[in-house]
């Protein structure tokens, strides 16, 4: 049951403190578990947030597959989390990222783990994710991630790891099932007196549920807390994992109806391949508690995600390296005799000046014909940073009505230059902007809370986008790179302002998330495929700038207890439902339609038996509307129902744990993903990938405590 909010409330300013230091502000003690104090007390700062948000505890989600995100970010009001094939998932909050590269490189949302960025000029790449890693996952929606130094679209989302504090001195867990799943993992954490330590070695794989979808994985994560006094402590971090995935490309409505096993042709016959040799993520968060009203954080990234991306007849070998500085600053104080929370954020993110891309004739097929394997094509540089410095201050304007402000100033920089077989062109953007914010939350009484905010968001566009999305090409006589992008295209920020209103609560219905937000775009950035893959060309899928567009939807999230008895156990349901209107406003070509890639609507719901011994089943299910899968809405991908089921057992001792998961009882065949074109003239085109069909997997868990 989670506790009343008041009861909360005094804690969230204190959620990264650590449980015997010197309280940021004073409230009730109350007697828990590290791991529940944790989770309430992060709950008790999304709280004190005006504006919608989510919290993701891993244990429950452990209760079945851990896949990938997809499974993590399941029967959560306001976001849509789909599989785009292997480890890649389309996330999008509020419409964020709508269609921009939905796999490789995440848009829209600003990713952190533990508190310290991932996302950076090029993205958020998905290599590093693995969800058996983390203790719980918390996401701001929209606006609502900018004490987080989050001024995307969509928010923020901070995937947190287990630490020793929380995990078990040794576990080992399996998976297995469907489409030659299995996943292994043995973790271990401990505390050793001011020192604390959590290590996780993982690997995975699949055949995949289409064809050529085979993919595997192996990771590592690590890190080691040291508390130096009650007003000092730090922590390193360390991340570093492998994938090696086939592609399937997409495919047509029929070949999903009839056939949804089976791949585009072209990528098959082409043989391509995403192999990320290694991604290596390594960090450093030092808090010092200065007094009981203040703290320093200040935070330190080393991130490098090279790709080498066999696709087509042609090999694409990126490096990116990125380093990121944070800083933030809390205190609290008495301004106007009125209680005040005041915040300083400095977030800056910068490539490393070896960030770029190599091109080499893979096949000598096409139009590389007369070109040995190896041959260069072209060489390019993306270069790129983001720093933002925020100010935020919480008021107590009466008892239980605070006002929020805050200021945020973003700088950009954005180089995208192709330097081989000539000098193609190169584009430079330096950018200031602003994301202003002001919010009311009143909390009526301990179980009621309503909110609203006002505020701007600000996205710049990806490095790499600015030379994918260019028309202009090497002409005749340029070698292998004939045909190829030569020149990169300038882009804007994309910008929004949006109001948002909300309540949340507990009743007698449950505990309840409901927030309606309209957000007024300018500058959208849009992808499109402007040239599906062949033989001889990889697809080219460029991204511009969108007129005017509108974003507008209702997120609503129940959880609720219909029966308990002492002995008997209880039935519980839960449900999220997210209703998206994303459209143009008045363009000049599509008018007022709507915008490709996201359902209208979409519904979660799963209802569950819990015995006090420690047995479960669940029924759930899945319901998403139609969606358009061009600009022009000539054509739509089918609406779908999923049915799904769980059975397990948790030793009350929390020592083992196993559990049979079905998927897609029904073996409902629907598009999971769609990449829009502009205007397909109502004609099935290869735009889909297929959801997962029917499935079963196992697994089982032993931990020593």
């Amino acid at each position: 049951m989670r506790p009343a909010l008041s009861s909360l409330l005094p804690l969230a300013f204190v959620c990264t403190a650590p449980a015997y230091a010197g309280p940021l502000e004073l409230g009730e003690v109350q007697v828990r578990t590290e791991q529940s104090s944790e989770l309430d007390m992060a709950r008790a700062a999304l709280d004190e947030v005006p504006g919608a948000s989510n919290l993701i505890d891993l244990n429950r989600v452990e209760n079945g597959r851990t896949a990938s995100n997809t499974d993590v970010l399941a029967y959560q009001p306001g976001i849509y989390a789909q599989s785009a094939g292997n480890d890649g998932a389309k996330v999008s909050v509020r419409g964020s990222g709508l269609n921009r590269a939905p796999s490789a490189h995440g848009s829209g949302l600003y990713v952190l783990f533990d508190g310290l960025p991932l996302t950076g000029p090029g993205g958020t790449p998905y290599e590093l994710f693995e969800p058996l890693w983390l203790s719980r996952a918390e996401v701001l929606r929209g606006a609502n991630g900018f004490e987080r130094g989050s001024l995307a679209l969509g928010g923020s989302i901070n995937y947190v790891t287990h630490t020793g504090y929380d995990a078990p001195a040794l576990q080992v867990r399996y998976e297995a099932g469907s489409y030659g799943y299995q996943k292994r993992q043995i973790s271990s954490g401990q505390v050793l007196g001011d020192l604390d330590y959590y290590v996780a070695l993982t690997d995975s794989d699949t055949d995949g549920y289409q064809d050529h979808t085979r993919g595997s994985s192996k990771g590592f994560v690590a890190n080691v807390g040291y508390r130096f006094s009650p007003q000092l402590e730090t922590r390193f971090y360390m991340r570093y994992r492998e994938t090696d995935n086939q592609l399937a490309g997409r495919v047509t409505k029929d070949q999903i109806k009839h056939h949804p096993r089976s791949a585009n042709p072209v990528y098959v016959t082409g043989d391509y391949t995403r192999p990320q040799p290694g991604s290596t993520w390594l960090g450093n968060k030092t808090t010092m508690y200065l007094d009981d009203d203040s703290q320093l954080e200040v935070g330190l990234v080393y991130h490098d995600y090279p790709m080498d991306l066999h696709e087509g007849p042609n090999r694409l070998k990126v490096a990116y390296t990125d380093v990121s500085g944070t800083l933030n600053y809390k205190r609290r104080d008495t301004l106007f005799g009125l209680e005040s929370k005041t915040t300083l954020g400095l977030r800056s993110t910068k490539h490393l000046p070896n960030s770029g891309a190599s091109e080499y004739v893979r096949l000598p097929r096409g139009n590389t014909a007369g070109y040995a394997p190896g041959s260069k094509i072209r060489d390019f540089s993306y270069q790129g940073s983001d720093t933002v410095l925020q100010a935020s201050n919480d008021l107590e304007l009466i008892p239980d009505l605070w006002l929020t402000t805050g200021m945020a100033l973003i700088y950009t920089r954005r180089e995208s230059d192709v330097s081989y077989p000539d000098s193609g062109g190169k584009v430079s953007q330096h950018d200031w902007d602003y994301a202003p914010r002001v919010g009311l939350r009143y909390e009526f009484n301990p179980h009621l809370q309503v909110y609203g905010n006002l505020s701007r968001s600000v996205e710049p566009p990806h490095p790499w986008s600015m030379i994918w999305g260019s028309p202009t090409r090497f002409p005749s006589g340029s070698g292998p790179a004939t045909g190829q992008q030569s020149t990169p295209v300038a882009l804007h920020n994309q910008t929004a302002t949006t109001l948002e209103l909300g309540t949340r609560g507990e009743s007698w219905i449950g505990q309840w998330d409901l927030a309606w937000y309209y957000s007024a775009i300018r500058h959208e950035l849009l992808s499109v495929e402007t040239q599906a893959a062949t033989a001889d060309q990889v697809a080219i899928v460029g991204e511009a700038n969108a007129s005017p567009t509108v974003h507008q939807g209702v997120e609503a999230g129940l959880s609720s207890l219909l029966w308990e008895g002492r002995a008997a156990g209880k039935v519980s349901l839960r449900q999220a439902y997210t209703f998206s209107d994303f459209r143009y406003r008045d363009d000049e070509r599509f008018g007022d339609n709507r915008l490709p890639g996201i359902p209208q609507h979409y519904y979660q719901a799963e209802v569950r038996y819990d015995h006090p011994q420690g047995f479960y089943a669940g029924l759930n299910t899945q319901v998403a509307s139609r969606m358009a899968v061009d600009y022009a809405n000539s054509y739509y991908a089918s609406s779908y129902r999923l049915l799904g089921a769980t059975l397990g057992y948790a030793s009350p001792k929390q020592d083992w744990q196993t559990w049979l998961d079905l998927r897609n009882l029904t073996g409902e065949r629907y598009a999971a993903t769609v990449t829009p074109g502009y205007d397909d003239k109502g004609l099935d085109a290869a735009r889909s990938t297929p959801g997962e069909g029917m499935g079963a997997y196992v697994g089982v868990s032993y931990s020593f405590r």
